[in-house]
């Protein structure tokens, strides 16, 4: 629903009476919304998050390298993860991590980060309708279908491997 303004030009901005109120079918609005839409450069947007996903990649192994000379390489495994997860949900709790994923966009998306965000953001956002109501059962709304898609996609790629390593050892024999 939009209004008409003194100048004629539609906006969801102005105060006005209900008489001025109209309604504008899909193709209006369509034309509304390009006229309206922020255009942007996709080849520089690309850049930002090459850059971006590239410089938090490279951190990622600047950590590795700098605890596998004083651990071992499971443990390495294990913190380097950890350490992604807790300064992407630190910096979204700190409102940082938007603020750098409004200018590198997909770059921020490195998954084990991108992930830590959702979910931190999820739980930020829902923290003031309760623990079990809010916090509890609204963690998940973004992260929750990746991972039961990626449990599933995984639990069928098992199965097909499976499958073809037991035909492979069965034409063998």
């Amino acid at each position: 629903m939009f209004y008409i303004n003194e100048g004629n030009k539609a906006n969801n901005n102005s105060v006005i009476s209900f008489r001025q109120v109209i309604f504008i079918y899909k193709k209006d609005y369509k034309k509304y919304a390009e006229q309206t839409a922020q255009k942007s450069n996709a080849f520089t947007n690309c850049i930002k998050a090459f850059l971006v996903g590239g410089a938090i990649c490279t951190f990622a192994q600047w950590l590795y390298n700098m605890f596998i000379t004083r651990m071992s390489e499971e443990n390495t495994r294990l913190l380097v993860p950890t350490v992604l997860i807790f300064l992407a949900a630190l910096t979204t709790g700190l409102g940082w991590f938007d603020k750098l994923a409004k200018h590198a966009g997909g770059g921020t998306l490195v998954p084990i980060t991108g992930f830590a965000n959702a979910i931190a953001s999820a739980a930020i956002d829902n923290k003031n309708e309760g623990w079990v109501l809010g916090l509890g059962a609204k963690i998940f709304t973004v992260a929750g279908p990746v991972i039961l898609y990626g449990t599933l996609a995984s639990v069928i790629y098992g199965l097909i491997l499976y499958f073809i390593r037991l035909a492979g050892a069965g034409g063998a024999a």
